[in-house]
């Protein structure tokens, strides 16, 4: 899976967002929690479900050739008992694009267990989606943080009535 997304945010915060722990459990659909365990390791905790498939998994993030702020790799790996278990390697990239950032990202993922035999129709289905609520979860954060550093210039670039949530 590959695709490439524009944050409102310059590459310096996107960065800071995407190796912020408590952000990334914000915007992670069933992310219940994200701890460091050592220098760029974490320990993760997810409720997950994929078509009839429910689980929760315990894993792992490592991050590797880290570029700040352009780009690093991330190897995951997960277990989720009867559900089965998923690992992989997701490769992040940001670069400018006037005052936002790109990001491109490809991912490849391995799977078993329950979830292998539900179909990759329906499991890169639930992947797609989870990918796109987080990076309108991430896009709201980035606008959220810079509404309330500079409220002023926030109101100027989005005149009217803002939607309440």
């Amino acid at each position: 899976m590959s695709s490439v997304q524009v944050v409102p945010a310059p590459p310096d915060r996107v960065w800071a967002a995407l190796n912020d722990p408590q952000l990334l459990k914000a915007c992670i659909t069933g992310c219940e929690s994200i701890e460091p365990t050592g220098d760029n390791e974490y320990k993760v905790a997810m409720a997950v479900k994929i078509g009839p498939v429910s689980a929760k998994f315990a894993g792992k993030i490592f991050l590797l050739d880290i570029r700040p702020p352009e780009s690093y790799t991330i190897n995951f790996e997960g277990q989720g008992g009867v559900a089965g278990f998923a690992k992989g390697t997701a490769r992040v990239q940001l670069s400018p694009e006037g005052e936002a950032t790109s990001l491109a990202y490809t991912a490849s993922a391995q799977i078993g267990g329950k979830l292998a035999q539900i179909g990759s129709r329906l499991v890169d289905g639930a992947a797609r989606k989870m990918a796109a609520d987080f990076f309108a979860a991430l896009a709201r954060e980035l606008q959220d943080e810079s509404a309330q550093a500079d409220p002023a210039q926030h109101a100027a670039r989005a005149p009217g009535p803002q939607p309440s949530m």
